[in-house]
């Protein structure tokens, strides 16, 4: 009796480049070339004896047998993996590498301590870590995960909420001595403000406020801007250039320290959305999910995440 399935290997092929958009993506994430993944998919078509993929020169496009074909090998191998992870989890071995791309932002304030307890929970999985303030294109890529920041277009990604970040303004001692403390919002049209420039439209970034029961989205004007890296505004307000506008996260620790001191606290109240994404309908390995799990206490402080139980349950995250 011959093997069953030794066509496995032509179907993640086929899999892979409708995932990734084109036989060369696919390619890339299988370590192979172009022209091997066009014949697996040829001898997949020829074995079923149907077309699966109408091939253009810029894109693939799926037949309806294609379709039906791609989401039903999907969940088979969704179901392989499952078992894999399952014998992996009670064995204690999982393995296996995760790219995940990560905003400045949280890459150097909020995700360590939750990656070092991953690390302690999983040992021998390879995490590839892009701290960047671009937006990578996941399946093109090749990262399994991301976190972004704020309210998401509707791109087809899944997106999964992790935490609404409050923010705080901050200021040197030294800065607010010489230049005295804001006592309302109008005064801050008398300070030296530190606004970001937003990368994707080249605009300052409003600060988000709260007036009482009012939210109040204000326009920083300052001989002084920052694009590309967040973090900027804060080094330079610790430096005692001027007032700030940054995550409760970051100036939390330094507010104690003493470098920074709080203004109009009672301005607060405000937030922003950090979210983690992933591809819809992909596979994701029994490590990827197994970080998920973890990343799913990002809301809470630092603290509080090294010392939440590890996560023991392997079901999928909720999506939301």
């Amino acid at each position: 009796m011959g093997r069953r399935f030794d066509h496995l290997g032509d179907v993640e092929a086929f899999i892979a480049a409708v995932e990734h958009g084109s036989l060369t993506a696919g390619a890339v994430a299988l370590s192979t070339t172009p022209s091997a993944v066009s014949r697996a998919i040829g001898r997949l078509e020829a074995r079923l004896g149907v077309q699966l993929l109408r091939r253009t020169t810029r894109r693939l496009g799926l037949t309806d047998a294609g379709r039906a074909y791609l989401e039903q090998s999907q969940a088979a191998f969704t179901l392989i993996e499952d078992a894999e992870r399952g014998i992996q989890r009670r064995e204690g071995a999982m393995t296996g590498r995760v790219r995940l791309s990560v905003p400045t932002t949280y890459g150097h304030h909020r995700l360590p301590p939750l990656l070092r307890r991953f690390a302690e929970l999983h040992p021998q999985v390879q995490v590839e870590l892009n701290i960047s303030n671009r937006n990578v294109d996941l399946v093109a890529e090749g990262f399994d995960l991301a976190i972004r920041l704020g309210e998401l277009p509707d791109s087809g990604l899944v997106a999964r909420r992790l935490e609404d970040a409050a923010l705080r303004l901050a200021a040197a001692p030294s800065y607010l001595e010489r230049a005295g403390v804001p006592d309302s919002i109008e005064a801050l049209t008398g300070h030296v403000c530190v606004p970001f420039v937003m990368p994707s439209s080249g605009r300052i970034a409003p600060w988000l406020l709260r007036d009482g029961e009012r939210d109040v989205e204000w326009l920083p004007q300052s001989r002084f801007a920052v694009s590309d890296d967040v973090l900027g505004v804060v080094s330079l307000a610790v430096h005692g250039v001027g007032i700030c506008q940054s995550y409760d996260f970051i100036v939390r620790d330094r507010i104690a320290r003493g470098e920074l001191v709080e203004v109009l606290p009672r301005t607060r109240g405000r937030t922003r959305p950090f979210s983690l994404i992933y591809a819809p309908h992909r596979r994701l390995s029994a490590a990827a999910r197994a970080l998920i799990d973890v990343l799913a206490n990002a809301g809470l402080s630092a603290d509080e995440a090294e010392s939440v139980p590890a996560p023991s349950s392997s079901r999928s995250p909720n999506r939301r």
